[in-house]
Formats: structure tokens, C-alpha cells, sequence
């Protein structure tokens, strides 16, 4: 009588597992960041609550990576990380913060949420991803469900030009971080990656640390442990899960699965702040997770002939990954 032998422990399987995990962990810890940002956001000021938020991050981070032992990264990582914590860590979340203060939430949603888009027009143009059709109907259902979300959330106020400019700018540079990052996770371990670039992060807000030590004295304590929130789970966890995510999938699909957010912010705002969500919002929250599912799903090419239980298109996507893995 014949056995089957057990699956190995790294199967592709359990790595898919983990990373999908990963990726909803890190959609709903950003998802909750936009409900302790509104209420830090009433005692500290853009830059100082992009600081604080960083350096709790940095805390947390760095302990971790000392307990692991884990080091430095490969040297032909830190350009990666430098770029993606100046622009990611840093100005990202200046300009979200101050953008959201000269907006409303839904007129914010709605801005911030191109950057996906450019996410997967950047790894197509710089890392070589392609644009699978499924991805891009995905995100198109995904971004008018976005759309449809922010005007149910958009308050009846008018936007300030400078406001537009600064959640373009925010998606801008968010999806550069990302295409930046990418590569980057090819020399280290995402704990490294991330423990690094919020350190550059911190670095590049460090201006702001008056303007934080000055209006942290006056703070209500519940503003302030929303500031540590934000650093120790959508910024410290959040990130990490992200990043290992990202070293296992494109740029682009990982940037569509950020479309699930306004979904998860609409319960969350009912649930945490009563809130009671609009036909509109509900509508435009399903249309979103529709176009995650859409986008997240692979198309089936056929089998190869020298395999014939394996599609083309994942043969090809493990040969793009071992290289990109490759120093």
C-alpha cells in the first residue's frame, strides 16, 4: 500500500496562506488608522503627529529586531529603504495629515486612492510587473467603489486647492515608496526593510520635534495614545505584514488589495463612532471588496508542456520571483 508524503512546510500552499494573511492584516490596521488619525489629529498638528507616530514605530521595530538578532540588510537594499522612508514613511504621512485637515474625509478617500492605480503603472513601467487584465478591471471596480464611498462620506464644505494637492501629492508618493520598496525586499527580511525606512522616516520629521514636545504637553491623553496606536499597529505591525506580502506578490496586486480599506472604514466608522453607514456607503464599500476579489484572482493559462499541472502563468510569475530574489 502506497502513501501520499505530506505536503512540506513551505509548501506554495502555506506561503500563499501567510501572505494573504499578511495582506489582510495589514488592510485592516491601515483601515482602523483613519479613526484614531481623526481623533489625534484634533490635538497635533500634520507634522507632529507624523513624528510621534514614527518614532513609536521605530521603538517597537527596532526592539523587535534586536530580540530577533536579524542585523542589517544586504547592502543593495538601503537604496530601496532610503527612498521608500523618505517618501513613504515621511512625507506621505505629513502630507496625508495636513491634506485630511484641509478636506473632507471623502473628498481625502477619493484622491488618496489613485494611488493604487499609479502603484501598478509604476511596477509595470520600473519593475517589469505587467498589467494583467484581471488586475486592471479589478481596480477600476475597486476605484469606483472608492469614489462612490467618498460621496457618501464628503460633508457638504468646500475642498481648499492646497488640500487637493496635498492628497495628490500623498498618493503620488505613497505609490513611489511601494515601487521602491519592492526591490529592496529582495536583500533583507521585511522587519529589516521596514525597521530601517520608519528610522529614515523619523529622521526626515525630525524638524517637527518642537512643534510635538510643545503640543504633547496639552494633549488630551486619549489623542496621545492614538499617536502610539498609530506607530505600534498601522505603522510598526501593519508595515511588516506588508512588506513580507510584498516580496511575495507584484506591486500591483498588492496596491489593489488596498482598495478593501474604505470597506473596512465604513464598518469600523459604525462600529467604533456610530456612524451609521449610507445605502451609498455600503454600496461602494461591496463594489470595492468585488474589485479586491476580481484583481486578486489568477487567470488560468493552460497547462505547459513540459508540466502539465502547471499553469504558464504561475510558471512564469516563480521565475520573475527567484530572480528578483536573486542578488
Amino acid at each position: 500500500m502506497t502513501t501520499t508524503p505530506a505536503a512540506p512546510a513551505d509548501s506554495a500552499p502555506a506561503r500563499s496562506w501567510r501572505a494573504t494573511a499578511a495582506a489582510c492584516t495589514t488592510v485592516v490596521l491601515w483601515a482602523s488608522a483613519f479613526v484614531s488619525i481623526r481623533s489625534a489629529g484634533e490635538a497635533y498638528s500634520p507634522g507632529a503627529l507624523a513624528l510621534g507616530r514614527l518614532l513609536s514605530g521605530v521603538l517597537v521595530l527596532g526592539a523587535i529586531l534586536l530580540v530577533r538578532r536579524e542585523g542589517l540588510p544586504g547592502r543593495g537594499a538601503w537604496r530601496g529603504i532610503i527612498t521608500s522612508g523618505v517618501l513613504w514613511f515621511g512625507l506621505y504621512m505629513v502630507a496625508l495629515n495636513w491634506g485630511e485637515q484641509e478636506v473632507d474625509a471623502g473628498t481625502a478617500a477619493m484622491l488618496v486612492n489613485i494611488g493604487p492605480i499609479l502603484m501598478a503603472l509604476l511596477g509595470a513601467r520600473m519593475l517589469g510587473e505587467g498589467l494583467p487584465r484581471r488586475l486592471l478591471v479589478g481596480m477600476g471596480i475597486s476605484f469606483s467603489g472608492a469614489v462612490v464611498v467618498g460621496l457618501a462620506m464628503s460633508g457638504h464644505g468646500t475642498s481648499s486647492v492646497l488640500g487637493v494637492a496635498l492628497c495628490l501629492l500623498a498618493a503620488v508618493v505613497y505609490a513611489l515608496g511601494v515601487v521602491s520598496q519592492k526591490p529592496a525586499l529582495a536583500y533583507g527580511s521585511s522587519l529589516q526593510i521596514n525597521t530601517f525606512g520608519c528610522l529614515i522616516g523619523a529622521v526626515a520629521c525630525l524638524p517637527f520635534t518642537g512643534v510635538l514636545i510643545s503640543e504633547a504637553a496639552d494633549a488630551p491623553m486619549s489623542a496621545t495614545l492614538n499617536m502610539i496606536y498609530l506607530g505600534v499597529f498601522p505603522t510598526a505591525l501593519a508595515f511588516t505584514t506588508w512588506g513580507y506580502a510584498l516580496a511575495r506578490t507584484t506591486a500591483g496586486r498588492m496596491g489593489a488589495t488596498t482598495y478593501a480599506v474604505p470597506a473596512i472604514v465604513v464598518l469600523m466608522a459604525w462600529l467604533l463612532l456610530d456612524e451609521v453607514p449610507t445605502l451609498l456607503g455600503v454600496l461602494g464599500g461591496l463594489l470595492c471588496l468585488a474589485g479586491v476579489a476580481v484583481s486578486r484572482s489568477r487567470q488560468q493559462t493552460g497547462p505547459t508542456p513540459g508540466n502539465p499541472d502547471r499553469p504558464v502563468e504561475g510558471r512564469r510569475h516563480d521565475a520573475e520571483y527567484r530572480s528578483a530574489r536573486r542578488p
